[in-house]
């Protein structure tokens, strides 16, 4: 578990730097080098559901390819890394970009601005740069919704899921698990074009998040104002989710804040009449998105902590 040592690096990094916009312009960034890939694939093999049969047989090889590249690449740097605590740190380094907490929570705090002045146009710009569906119709109890459970899903699968995996294997592990939720992400979606061709993603993506959803779930629970709530509430509602995954964070984050998350709403021109998760608590608002911060940032301590425990064991 010494790569638990580089993981809590590559969090720690990433929590006080970011990813510099100087640096994304000069470089990119590598989940926009791993999309630059699937995009290309997407072009040039998916038939978008012309031939079906044949979108779900070059859809897995898209996948794996994706996979393969990506794993092959991070473990010839991993190679070349030195012995000891520098060859740590120096992971850690690497791994640093495939970590997303300070711009989730940046980008989380954007909405909580605009919608505490009373800028619910602001607020819906602001939410729209985080989550899929219509923002344009959503009220203020909307916008906040929307923004915690963004705040919740990715908390999952873009800081615990990758750290997980990345002190597990190392950097091929962090990597890797990018190049999943990556495809995931870009074509594991129910749409005409990517239903057949993104099968492969969207499963090999819920596989690998079975455990670190439901680690990340606890955590959210252990560092609550209300963890026997928001227990409960993860045992009750979190199989009321689309996903088999993200309602085990999102729900831990409704019982602890005590509000009520999911629930209808509309993405393009259909309205998905989904169940509420805690369905008897109340509506968030503003003040709930600075709550759920709150609860999110203690759950990065905890989760360094436990990367550290890791490590000394």
């Amino acid at each position: 578990m010494s790569m638990a040592a580089a993981m809590a690096v590559a969090l720690g990094v990433d929590w006080g730097l970011g990813w510099p916009d100087p640096l994304y312009r000069r470089i990119g960034h590598p989940v926009t080098w791993i999309g630059d890939l699937i995009g290309r694939l997407d072009r040039d093999w998916n038939t978008a559901g012309a031939r079906p049969g044949r979108d779900r047989l070059l859809g897995v090889a898209a996948a794996l390819l994706v996979i393969a590249v990506t794993v092959a690449f991070a473990a010839i740097i991993a190679a070349l890394q030195p012995g000891g605590w520098a060859g740590l740190v120096l992971t850690g380094v690497l791994a640093w970009p495939l970590v997303a907490a300070r711009s989730l929570d940046d980008h989380v705090a954007r909405v909580a601005e605009p919608l505490g002045r009373g800028d619910l146009p602001g607020a819906r710009r602001a939410v729209a740069m985080i989550v899929g569906r219509d923002t344009e119709r959503l009220d203020s109890a909307g916008v906040a919704r929307a923004a915690i459970e963004s705040l919740a899903e990715n908390a999952s699968d873009g800081i615990v899921a990758p750290l997980f995996w990345g002190a597990i294997f190392g950097l091929p592990g962090i990597a890797g698990y990018k190049a999943i939720n990556t495809l995931d992400s870009m074509i594991g979606h129910r749409t005409p074009r990517h239903e057949a061709f993104g099968w492969a993603a969207a499963r090999i993506d819920d596989v690998t998040n079975l455990i670190p959803a439901r680690l990340c779930g606890l955590i959210f629970a252990a560092v609550s104002a209300l963890p026997r709530a928001s227990c409960a509430t993860m045992w009750r509602d979190a199989g009321h989710h689309r996903s088999p995954n993200a309602g085990w964070p999102e729900a831990a984050m409704a019982g602890g804040l005590g509000i009520r998350l999911s629930g209808p709403r509309v993405y393009g021109d259909r309205l998905s009449d989904e169940p509420w998760v805690n369905a008897g608590g109340g509506d968030p608002n503003s003040a709930s998105i600075s709550a759920a911060l709150a609860l999110y940032r203690r759950a990065l301590a905890a989760l360094a902590a436990l990367l550290l425990l890791a490590a000394a064991l």
